[in-house]
């Protein structure tokens, strides 16, 4: 598999970016879930240091896969005979997956600078927490979770459409080459 994209195949680049953001925006999604509902300052703390190292790679892998469509690698061709309308709904949700990954990073930043709750998070003992809610990038944080899960769900819904169909766009975002059918 070649380091870069080919008109009808992802490069190794953009399929290793890929798929390590998609696993550590689902730990971080399922860690902040978790520590929102815990109950015990404890587990908060260590989900969240679970949390924020996996949120500070989805940004730099995010910032690192724009430099890398921007300015390094091509993405290849729609699948032939995509309508343009599916072509415009993943351009839109991708699009989004951007814009709520940024608006995330953005909210969780601010939530830690707000509450001071870096330090406590990350020591040995932690006395208490600040209550996050109580901080106003707590509201678009909890709201870009939840718009982040819908967006994962229909970016699998659709995977999983095209798979089914058999048109290629699963194993053009896969290791290995993707022989034409």
């Amino acid at each position: 598999m070649a380091l870069h994209s080919s008109s009808d195949q992802y490069g190794s680049v953009a399929v290793t970016i890929h798929w390590l953001t998609a696993v550590l925006i689902v730990i971080a999604l399922l860690t902040g879930f978790r520590a929102a509902a815990a109950e015990d300052v404890t587990t908060e703390a260590a989900l969240l240091r679970v949390h924020l190292p996996a949120a500070a790679l989805v940004l730099v892998l995010t910032v690192v896969r724009v430099v890398w469509w921007l300015g390094i690698d091509d993405k290849p061709e729609p699948i032939d005979g995509a309508p343009r309308s599916q072509q415009l709904i993943a351009g839109t949700v991708h699009l989004l997956f951007y814009v709520v990954v940024f608006g995330m990073i953005a909210s969780g930043i601010g939530m830690m600078l707000a509450s001071g709750a870096a330090p406590a998070i990350f020591s040995r003992d932690v006395p208490a927490l600040p209550e996050f809610w109580h901080y106003r990038p707590r509201i678009p944080h909890g709201l870009g979770a939840r718009l982040l899960v819908l967006l994962l769900i229909a970016h699998l819904a659709a995977a999983l459409y095209h798979h089914l169909r058999g048109d290629r766009v699963f194993r053009r975002m896969w290791f290995g080459r993707n022989p034409k059918s």
